[in-house]
């Protein structure tokens, strides 16, 4: 929490609701007074989020000298706490230039180390030169063994790339987390079985049919996203930017990232099904939001939000979230059956018919290596000898 950078502009006025007691030429920046019930004190900020945010801070009967006091040391502490450098660097261009999921990553890791107790109080609070390197150990390893690696690491990472930023710009003199050792994450290498994916995708086709308002109702596009996803072994964000330019007399072209191999997946029945589910129901949605369709084939993005724009990451995955936590409820599938959106490709890869040259060709993989985290079939091979 930081206090906004004092602003040049007009005096204040005079209020009469503010206590009598008070001079009111001599109140500090950024110090208000509420009049509503017994009256209090507050002042304004900006969060992390870019919102301003209220806080009061006194009662109505705080002399000038307190609120000067309190006005000083919140500033003060503000300046010189972890907390004060994470909200200088989330304001910065160089944060502000990074990918929405790279900010998010950062957002996620900051929540976590900030919040985290010690006997010096939340690490948040504590002044960056209070820091070592053992301190910051102590914490990612205590954090692993509450059987959150990933949460270490995300904690350990905004760590690094915050303590880099305020060092190259004078906040701090060390970067503490330089050198400190992650915590080992497992591999998680998920492939829903056959008759899972099949369960899951006929309980999103059916509850994507209920109105959008209605008990129990899914977003309709989810079963088209799944089977999409699934038969054409794609990424997420490479199943979200599809358009209709994608649709090749021949098949789907896709549209691989991470330096894979586009290709072509031929039409069958069932692609055809979902493809033709996905733009009927983009075309309910423009009708009803009286959107003009556009005339350009690459800007008619396949899946779109019930806005009529094209679908976000975001929206995406907390309407994944949510089918997940009603499929388990329901009894759909098990807890122990969940799976993510990525695993959709590995799913698709894996059941790919043929010799792994096969599979490498419609996954679009450079590399036998890429393969080897997708592929998780067993071979049959024959004896060694009749």
């Amino acid at each position: 929490m930081t206090t906004p950078p004092r602003k040049r502009g007009r005096r204040r006025g005079h209020n009469p609701n503010i206590p009598g007691h008070i001079d009111q030429s001599k109140l500090p920046d950024n110090i208000y007074f509420d009049h509503r019930g017994r009256g209090n004190w507050y002042t304004l900020y900006t969060n992390e989020g870019g919102r301003r945010v209220r806080e009061n801070i006194a009662t109505a009967k705080a002399t000038l000298a307190e609120l000067h006091k309190i006005s000083a040391d919140r500033q003060s502490n503000q300046r010189n706490t972890l907390h004060a450098l994470g909200q200088r660097f989330m304001q910065s261009d160089q944060f502000l230039q990074l990918a929405r999921q790279t900010q998010d990553y950062y957002r996620y890791g900051r929540k976590t180390i900030e919040a985290y107790p010690t006997r010096l109080g939340k690490i948040g609070d504590l002044e960056p030169r209070r820091f070592s390197p053992a301190l910051i150990q102590r914490i990612v390893d205590a954090i692993a063994q509450e059987n959150r690696p990933s949460k270490a690491n995300a904690a350990l990472t905004y760590l690094r790339r915050v303590f880099r930023w305020g060092m190259n710009r004078d906040y701090c003199s060390a970067n503490p987390a330089s050198g400190v050792e992650p915590a080992k994450e497992r591999k998680r290498r998920r492939l829903p079985e056959a008759i899972t994916l099949a369960r899951l995708a006929q309980f999103c086709e059916q509850r994507g049919q209920i109105r959008p308002t209605g008990d129990g109702s899914l977003a309709p596009y989810l079963w088209a996203f799944i089977e999409i996803s699934y038969l054409c072994r794609l990424r997420l964000i490479e199943t979200l930017t599809l358009t209709d330019a994608n649709a090749q007399d021949e098949g789907v072209l896709t549209n691989r990232r991470k330096r894979s191999r586009n290709n072509v997946v031929a039409w069958s029945p069932r692609l055809r099904e979902a493809w033709a589910a996905a733009t009927a129901h983009r075309a309910e949605v423009w009708r009803k939001r009286s959107r003009a369709t556009p005339m350009t084939p690459a800007n008619r993005p396949l899946f779109v939000s019930r806005s009529g724009d094209a679908l976000s990451r975001g929206a995406l995955t907390s309407a994944w979230r949510r089918m997940m936590l009603r499929a388990i409820e329901e009894g759909v599938i098990t807890e122990e059956e969940r799976f993510g959106i990525h695993d959709l490709k590995r799913r698709g890869i894996t059941d790919t018919q043929g010799n792994r040259h096969d599979k490498q060709e419609a996954s679009g993989h450079r590399s036998a290596s890429m393969l080897d985290i997708y592929d998780l079939s067993v071979p049959i091979v024959k004896p060694s000898h009749d």
